[in-house]
């Protein structure tokens, strides 16, 4: 399936979510909606909430609660792109002026802080309780992630096994979350966890593709600046890979970028990736992180929106951007 055979099939639960985030976006000051409406616009894949949708209508379930979770899990992620802004510093996402550029990290780290609090009031509303533990859960290590990351900035011993490690905490923890929203509304626990293994796998496979991205894709179609993770210093699985099967020379160079020069090695360091393999075994460690989401569908009857889910895997991995 394509992402617009997936798509059509919840059309309606997608535009109703896309005018619930417009709905429950609006605030009377003025500076919350003018950020919070550029970055929920600004052309996202709006992947984690179509994945509640998805779960949620795979599982059986009737109601519409999953357009409020669908929405919560994408104000969520907002505010964590708005933080991320700020700690990366960056200038540039999804081809447009991050809102930290435009309206500077002050604003940016406040409104992020109120897409997280209105997620939370939002999150309350179906009554369920088993919602609060996973989302609060869910929020609490997203965050441990982010410091996670934060340490191994500029460090180029950093293993692979740390490298994961902030992945499934500071990116697949939502799309677990996400996933796991279905099962809960539609009241089937014997498929919770299925569905929590389903989104962790594929959130680490989607995270790793973006890393390998950040090295070969096209600038204007990847919507950020190519190398921004270099610049970050941030030691990726394609640098931890050299660092741990290069030669000499290159892992010295790569240590170099890693803890000083960063972008200004850009040129060297993607060569070096390039003919060193690092490419290919990061999209192999993505393969096999979408290979067991989609084994981890196996209690789930047959269907369309089986099959999308599937699908999904498959297109988190064969991607451009």
């Amino acid at each position: 399936m394509t992402l617009q055979q997936i798509r059509e099939l919840i059309a309606d639960d997608i535009q109703a979510v896309d005018q619930l985030i417009l709905n429950r976006l609006s605030s009377d000051v003025v500076l919350i909606n003018q950020i919070g409406h550029y970055i929920i616009n600004s052309g996202g894949k709006r992947l984690r909430p179509l994945l509640t949708l998805l779960s949620a209508r795979a599982c059986g379930y009737q109601g519409s609660d999953h357009l409020l979770m669908a929405a919560v899990i994408e104000f969520i992620h907002t505010s964590t792109l708005l933080h991320d802004d700020v700690v990366d510093e960056s200038d540039t996402r999804r081809g447009n002026k991050t809102a930290n550029e435009v309206w500077g990290n002050a604003a940016s780290v406040l409104v992020g802080d109120f897409l997280y609090s209105r997620s939370f009031e939002m999150m309350v509303e179906p009554g369920i309780l088993k919602i609060m533990q996973v989302m609060s859960v869910a929020t609490n290590v997203i965050a441990e992630g982010e410091v996670l990351q934060l340490l191994n900035v500029h460090d180029a011993d950093t293993t692979e096994a740390r490298y994961m490690e902030v992945i499934h905490r500071k990116t697949a923890k939502l799309f677990e979350a996400a996933t796991q929203m279905g099962p809960i509304l539609a009241q089937k626990p014997e498929l919770e966890d299925a569905f929590a293994a389903y989104g962790r796998h594929l959130g680490a496979a989607f995270q790793l593709v973006d890393d390998a991205l950040d090295y070969t894709a096209d600038a204007e179609e990847l919507g950020k600046n190519i190398g921004d993770d270099l610049a970050e210093g941030k030691p990726t699985l394609p640098l931890i890979y050299i660092m741990q099967n290069g030669s000499d020379d290159e892992q010295a160079l790569i240590r170099r970028a890693i803890e000083n020069d960063g972008i200004k090695l850009i040129e060297e360091v993607s060569q070096i990736i390039k003919n060193s393999g690092a490419i290919d075994y990061t999209y192999d460690v993505a393969k096999r992180e979408a290979k067991l989401a989609q084994q981890a569908l196996a209690p789930l009857a047959d269907s369309d929106l089986k099959q999308a889910l599937a699908s999904l895997a498959d297109l988190a991995v064969n991607r451009s951007h």
